[in-house]
């Protein structure tokens, strides 16, 4: 949600930090429903959540003060260059997996997850999505079972995105990415639930790939 949205907004010429804050306040209310329905559902590893969320809300904080305070010009190839390193990572990382789903294996430690989410949270909030694409990719390359990988990742990323957004809020005010964060809002809302019923339906290697792959197209 995070990376294709932002990689539009840039396209229509958004600024980098309004593109990046238009996609995390919309986010909200997206990752409230969809970490809602994926609790419902019970593909949510409480956890798992509580050892990312530390992490992930500092590296969130520093990314959106930075982008904030960078010039647009610079932050616009920058973040241009991010989105894409993650359409390339994520398909690399399921490729690696091999034609069947990883096996479950338990619980990586929180050796592992802690500067994961750190780098995560940071890169979310500088290139206006990366949450999903790193922590999902590496945690389903540890072995997690991958209806769990979704659910956790979307429940942490309601959090993340509260403090990604009042932080750019703080820096920039709301009223250059209000109209942008509506639209995304009612869009996201209503295919949150969706995401959440077919994560046990299709294989996450075949999904997350496509996903990966259009992420490197409009990055480029």
């Amino acid at each position: 949600y995070g990376v294709t949205s932002t990689t539009i907004l840039l396209a229509v010429g958004v600024a980098p930090a309004a593109a990046s804050a238009a996609v995390h306040f919309s986010e909200i209310g997206t990752s409230l429903v969809s970490g809602a329905s994926h609790a419902k559902f019970g593909n949510v590893d409480w956890r798992t959540v509580s050892i990312l969320a530390v992490p992930g809300f500092v590296g969130a904080f520093l990314g959106a003060t930075l982008l904030s305070n960078m010039d647009a010009a610079v932050a616009k190839p920058v973040v241009a260059i991010i989105l894409l390193s993650l359409g390339f990572y994520v398909v690399y990382r399921f490729l690696r997996l091999g034609g069947a789903r990883p096996t479950f294996k338990g619980h990586p430690s929180a050796a592992f997850l802690a500067p994961m989410g750190l780098v995560a949270g940071t890169l979310d909030a500088v290139g206006g999505g990366g949450w999903g694409p790193i922590v999902t990719s590496n945690l389903l390359v540890q072995g997690v079972e991958p209806r769990k990988v979704v659910g956790t990742v979307n429940a942490v990323e309601f959090f993340l995105t509260a403090v990604v957004s009042a932080t750019f809020i703080y820096h920039l005010g709301i009223k250059d990415f209000a109209t942008a964060t509506v639209g995304l809002l009612i869009g996201g809302v209503f295919a949150a639930p969706l995401g959440a019923f077919f994560a046990k339906r299709i294989p996450m290697k075949v999904m997350l790939v496509m996903v990966g792959t259009v992420l490197t197209i409009t990055s480029t």
